[in-house]
Protein backbone atom coordinates (compact mmCIF):
# COMPACT_ATOMS: atom_id res chain seq x y z
CA UNK A 1 0.00 0.00 0.00
CA UNK A 2 1.19 3.61 -0.43
CA UNK A 3 -0.62 5.51 1.77
CA UNK A 4 1.38 6.23 5.13
CA UNK A 5 -0.43 5.50 8.36
CA UNK A 6 -0.21 8.91 10.35
CA UNK A 7 1.10 8.40 13.86
CA UNK A 8 -2.30 8.54 15.10
CA UNK A 9 -3.84 6.31 13.08
CA UNK A 10 -0.50 3.75 14.03
CA UNK A 11 -0.93 4.42 17.44
CA UNK A 12 -4.58 3.42 17.02
CA UNK A 13 -3.87 0.44 15.38
CA UNK A 14 -1.33 -0.75 18.10
CA UNK A 15 -3.92 0.11 20.74
CA UNK A 16 -6.58 -1.94 19.14
CA UNK A 17 -4.21 -5.44 18.87
CA UNK A 18 -2.95 -4.99 22.16
CA UNK A 19 -6.20 -6.16 23.67
CA UNK A 20 -6.67 -10.11 23.58
CA UNK A 21 -10.53 -9.95 23.13
CA UNK A 22 -9.97 -7.69 19.86
CA UNK A 23 -8.02 -9.96 18.55
CA UNK A 24 -10.07 -12.47 19.37
CA UNK A 25 -12.45 -10.98 17.45
CA UNK A 26 -10.05 -9.95 14.65
CA UNK A 27 -9.48 -14.01 14.31
CA UNK A 28 -13.49 -14.82 13.84
CA UNK A 29 -13.88 -11.61 11.32
CA UNK A 30 -11.05 -13.44 9.23
CA UNK A 31 -13.08 -16.61 8.61
CA UNK A 32 -16.32 -14.51 7.67
CA UNK A 33 -18.30 -11.46 8.41
CA UNK A 34 -20.25 -11.88 11.56
CA UNK A 35 -23.26 -9.78 13.30
CA UNK A 36 -22.28 -8.35 16.89
CA UNK A 37 -24.56 -10.66 18.47
CA UNK A 38 -22.50 -13.40 16.92
CA UNK A 39 -18.65 -12.14 17.70
CA UNK A 40 -20.17 -11.57 21.51
CA UNK A 41 -21.13 -14.97 22.19
CA UNK A 42 -17.85 -16.55 23.14
CA UNK A 43 -17.43 -14.00 25.29
CA UNK A 44 -18.43 -13.75 28.95
CA UNK A 45 -18.93 -10.03 29.26
CA UNK A 46 -22.25 -7.83 28.38
CA UNK A 47 -22.80 -6.91 24.92
CA UNK A 48 -22.26 -3.15 25.78
CA UNK A 49 -18.52 -4.34 26.57
CA UNK A 50 -18.13 -6.11 23.70
CA UNK A 51 -19.48 -3.18 21.27
CA UNK A 52 -16.75 -0.82 22.99
CA UNK A 53 -13.94 -2.98 22.16
CA UNK A 54 -15.55 -3.23 18.48
CA UNK A 55 -15.60 0.82 18.71
CA UNK A 56 -11.97 0.40 19.43
CA UNK A 57 -11.36 -1.59 15.99
CA UNK A 58 -13.50 0.83 14.15
CA UNK A 59 -11.75 3.81 15.09
CA UNK A 60 -8.52 1.37 14.05
CA UNK A 61 -9.57 1.06 10.66
CA UNK A 62 -9.01 -2.72 11.40
CA UNK A 63 -13.01 -3.55 11.30
CA UNK A 64 -16.48 -1.89 9.12
CA UNK A 65 -19.68 -2.40 10.04
CA UNK A 66 -22.73 -2.20 8.02
CA UNK A 67 -26.11 -1.77 9.48
CA UNK A 68 -29.62 -3.40 7.99
CA UNK A 69 -32.38 -2.31 10.82
CA UNK A 70 -31.23 -3.32 13.81
CA UNK A 71 -28.43 -5.90 12.55
CA UNK A 72 -24.86 -4.82 12.46
CA UNK A 73 -22.59 -6.85 10.76
CA UNK A 74 -19.06 -6.19 10.64
CA UNK A 75 -15.83 -7.50 8.25
CA UNK A 76 -12.52 -7.66 9.03
CA UNK A 77 -10.58 -4.44 6.93
CA UNK A 78 -7.12 -5.84 6.46
CA UNK A 79 -5.80 -2.58 4.60
CA UNK A 80 -5.18 -1.52 7.82
CA UNK A 81 -3.08 -4.48 9.13
CA UNK A 82 -1.01 -4.50 5.77
CA UNK A 83 -0.09 -1.18 6.44
CA UNK A 84 0.97 -1.53 10.00
CA UNK A 85 2.48 -4.68 9.08
CA UNK A 86 4.57 -2.47 6.35
CA UNK A 87 5.73 0.14 9.35
CA UNK A 88 7.20 -2.49 11.08
CA UNK A 89 8.87 -3.95 8.41
CA UNK A 90 10.12 -0.10 7.44
CA UNK A 91 11.15 -0.25 11.37
CA UNK A 92 13.10 -3.04 10.81
CA UNK A 93 15.00 -2.95 7.36
CA UNK A 94 16.16 0.72 9.07
CA UNK A 95 17.50 -0.78 12.63
CA UNK A 96 19.08 -3.48 10.62
CA UNK A 97 20.72 -1.37 8.36
CA UNK A 98 22.08 1.22 11.09
CA UNK A 99 23.41 -1.75 13.18
CA UNK A 100 25.21 -3.44 10.41
CA UNK A 101 27.03 -0.07 9.43
CA UNK A 102 27.83 0.43 13.34
CA UNK A 103 29.00 -3.29 13.48
CA UNK A 104 30.99 -2.40 9.89
CA UNK A 105 32.63 0.93 12.28
CA UNK A 106 33.39 -1.24 14.97
CA UNK A 107 35.02 -4.21 12.82
CA UNK A 108 36.95 -1.59 11.69
CA UNK A 109 38.12 0.37 14.52
CA UNK A 110 38.78 -2.50 16.59
CA UNK A 111 42.61 -3.16 16.96
CA UNK A 112 43.76 -6.61 16.35
CA UNK A 113 45.33 -8.18 19.39
CA UNK A 114 47.06 -11.77 20.41
CA UNK A 115 45.83 -12.81 23.25
CA UNK A 116 48.97 -13.14 25.88
CA UNK A 117 51.12 -16.56 25.90
CA UNK A 118 51.18 -18.00 29.50
CA UNK A 119 53.39 -16.98 31.68
CA UNK A 120 53.10 -13.33 29.76
CA UNK A 121 51.34 -10.36 31.15
CA UNK A 122 48.92 -7.56 29.16
CA UNK A 123 50.55 -4.53 29.40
Amino acid sequence: MNQRLTAEQLDDVFVALADETRRAILLRLSSSEARVTELAAPFAMSLNSVSKHIRILERAGLVSRERSGREHVLRLEPHRLTEATEWLQSRQRFWTERLQRLQAVLDEEAPVSTPPSKGQRRP
